[in-house]
């Protein structure tokens, strides 16, 4: 342990976008994307929305990977992988909520399991490497996550349980929203509002509409501070050699050929650490 000064870096932002439908959740992030990198061929979208990101192909040409069921966390992070290897400066996961409630999701995998309270111990890892994937991407990262009405069972002054509503609930593991540099929430007009927000851009200003110029204050905020070191690029030939390893015993070995450079690059540590949760998480799922 070495205590050092305090440091403000050079970041990648992981956004969020939570709203109903209709709420324009992928036009958002869309618009987002290019101001974050003025390239829209350097974006990509993972869509899990039926085909919802080719809807807008007008704005510009951006990369889109369709991603279908069974929607496991292992997928998702193939998908992430895939764009990074591809040289994408900004992804777009639209959206992630099939990870947690959709067809073959976290969720639909406990239930296979037999749905006891124990049987979170196997899956929970799985959902915890999909977030590892996103948290450590050296790329920019924009997730959408649908909201739905949420139900609370009350009493009434007689003592009678009645069903009241409640608020909207982003529909994604509770917490999501605290791995994220900002969250902003969507209302049916497309106006935009912080529930989170690290850069402190955002945080209690008015409602507004997310656009292009939106995008370009973000990566204005991304590029303060001091250039990180130990920098692992898009593309980089370690992708390749750590999605080839396929055990435990491979990437032991894998590490032992380069424990220099992987013990001098955090980011190395990292990407050889999701690719050991995903073996895992592909051990479990095939018990």
């Amino acid at each position: 342990m070495q205590l050092r000064k305090a440091t403000r870096k050079k970041a990648k932002i992981r956004l969020g976008l939570s709203a109903v439908s209709g709420g324009g959740k992928t036009y958002s992030a869309i618009l987002l994307a290019k101001g974050l990198c003025g390239d829209l061929s350097k974006v990509a979208i993972i869509d899990t929305e039926n085909g919802s990101a080719d809807l807008y192909a007008h704005l510009g040409d951006y990369n889109v990977l369709p991603l279908t069921a069974p929607f496991t966390p292992e997928r998702y992070i193939e998908a992430i992988r895939s764009c990074e290897k591809a040289g994408m400066e900004v992804i777009i996961v639209d959206s992630i909520s099939h990870e947690w409630d959709g067809k073959g999701g976290c969720l639909e995998i406990v239930e296979q399991l037999g749905g006891k309270y124990q049987d979170w111990a196997k899956v929970t890892p799985r959902h915890g490497a999909f977030l590892e994937a996103i948290l450590h991407s050296p790329c920019h990262i924009i997730t959408t996550v649908r909201r739905k009405q949420d139900y609370e069972m009350v009493k009434d002054g007689n003592g009678k349980i009645k069903v009241e509503k409640g608020g909207l609930r982003e529909i994604t593991r509770e917490g999501f929203e605290y791995e994220l540099t900002i969250n902003l929430e969507l209302d049916t007009n497309h106006n935009a509002t912080a529930s989170k927000d690290r850069t402190g851009l955002f945080m209690g200003k008015p409602a507004f509409v997310p656009s292009e110029k939106t995008g370009e204050m973000v990566a204005q905020w991304c590029e303060q501070g001091e250039e990180q070191f130990h920098v692992l690029r898009p593309g980089s030939d370690w992708y390749q050699k750590v999605d080839d390893c396929g055990s435990q015993k491979e990437l032991v070995e894998l590490y032992q050929k380069n424990k220099s450079e992987v013990d001098s690059n955090p980011l190395l540590q990292q990407l050889i650490a999701n690719r050991r949760n995903q073996i895992n998480g592909k051990t479990l799922s095939a018990a």
